[in-house]
């Protein structure tokens, strides 16, 4: 087993300055968003009074510059907002920030070079996966395939070269998996077509705890850790397969076949159900070591594209390659309707407070009331390139661009809106 590559070997870590040590008071009232599509990998938060309308100078908390490009979504838990960035004319120069989430004030940034290849498809970059948030650790997996760990104070736990580690992983596209944390474990979905295995690292020290291969071909969908009564399953989907295994060991519990199964929207579950872009909708009932997965129901008109399906009272939601949100039946797969968007989906929708939120590529989020005849509460345009999934925290939504760090919300009532501003 390798011990953590270059044995934090000095490699070019560039800190900047610290502002403050001490993490805040965590507000008790406020749900976290830990990771890719927060709790669970969901898509939806228990947080009600969620903004709804926002501009330039109508519910901004704040715009932070942010270093460089990136398309991983902003995460964030006691009163801290993290974010990814990749720099450099090949992107070699990777970031890990720290920021109040309701100020925007940055607390610090640290920097690494990248010891993997950073050739990827100019849509994206090296910044493509979400970190994880685990208690007051931050661990940040990069397109490179870096993967670091730091605490909440900006000082490094371990760090691991993971394409020094495994040579033979190559993704010319563009890696953009992200880490899940179950337990004491940090879970990657590492597959390309040269190499593909799903990892668990010790949270604590950086050490392998498990290494399942998996069959080769290049893929970005996201592993979800799913419970069921009192089992937990890790699913893991490419287009071979949707594989359940046991978190502990990496042991395979059951397999569904794949052939048509979607290599970028990643799959959803909800009440025990599985919901799986292949195509068309596909929800599944999970098998068992004696019992094979059984098909519940498949929607031919609910397609997903890019962006990842959506579970939210009771029903389901895609946004198909022609910008179109569609709106089944999560029990029956029964189609309800549909609603035209504006322009292109790479972000995942997601949910609160009785309404959608869909970014598109330009910018713009479509604010979707699910609970009315009039379904498109409002449109609000930033003007940026955006293909980062949002995040809700706080009462606050954070989306993040290549160049910034947006939070809408409303203003607090001692300093009101902290509006437009620049790092600090």
């Amino acid at each position: 087993m390798t011990l953590f590559s270059a044995r934090l070997m000095l490699f070019p870590v560039v800190t900047a300055v610290l502002v403050t040590l001490a993490l805040p008071a965590r507000d008790p009232r406020a749900a976290d968003w830990p990771c890719w599509r927060g709790p669970g990998g969901t898509g939806v938060s228990p947080e009600a009074g969620l903004p709804v309308r926002w501009s330039a100078s109508e519910n901004l908390l704040f715009k932070v510059d942010l270093p460089g490009r990136g398309v991983s979504s902003p995460v964030i838990a006691a009163g801290r907002a993290y974010v990814t960035a990749s720099s450099g004319v090949t992107q070699n120069r990777l970031h890990v920030l720290s920021f109040e989430a309701r100020t925007g004030k940055r607390v610090w940034e640290r920097q690494l070079w990248a010891t993997g290849g950073t050739q990827c498809h100019p849509k994206t970059c090296m910044a493509a996966p979400t970190p994880v948030l685990d208690g007051d650790r931050i661990y940040a997996l990069f397109a490179s395939f870096d993967l670091v760990a730091f605490d909440g104070a900006g000082t490094i736990v371990w760090y691991r070269s993971l394409a020094l580690d495994y040579p033979e992983l190559s993704n010319q596209v563009g890696m953009a998996s992200s880490p899940v944390v179950w337990d004491d474990l940090v879970i990657l979905d590492l597959a390309t077509d040269s190499d593909a295995f799903a990892l668990a690292i010790d949270k604590h020290t950086g050490l392998n705890r498990w290494k399942t291969p998996r069959k080769e071909g290049i893929n970005w969908t996201t592993p979800v850790v799913a419970r069921r009564g009192t089992a937990v399953e890790l699913l893991l989907q490419s287009r071979h397969d949707l594989s359940a295994y046991d978190p502990r060991t990496g042991d395979r519990l059951w397999t569904h076949p794949g052939g048509t199964l979607d290599t970028i929207a990643s799959p959803v579950t909800r009440e025990g159900t599985i919901y799986l872009s292949a195509g068309e909708l596909v929800a599944i009932e999970p098998g068992s070591a004696d019992t094979a997965p059984r098909v519940v129901w498949k929607a031919s008109r609910l397609r997903a594209a890019t962006a990842s399906p959506l579970h939210y009272e009771g029903r389901v939601y895609a946004v198909n390659s022609a910008g179109v949100l569609g709106c089944a039946d999560g029990a029956t797969g029964e189609m309800l309707w549909q609603q035209r968007l504006e322009g292109a989906f790479s972000a995942s929708p997601v949910a609160g407070d009785g309404k959608i939120y869909c970014v598109n590529e330009e910018g713009v989020t479509a604010v979707v009331d699910v609970r009315a005849e009039k379904r498109i509460a409002a449109t609000n345009p930033l003007g940026a390139t955006i293909l980062a999934s949002p995040a809700i925290a706080g009462g606050a939504i954070y989306l993040r661009s290549d160049g910034h760090l947006y939070a809408i919300g409303a203003p607090s009532q001692e300093g009101g809106s902290a509006g437009a501003r620049g790092s600090e």
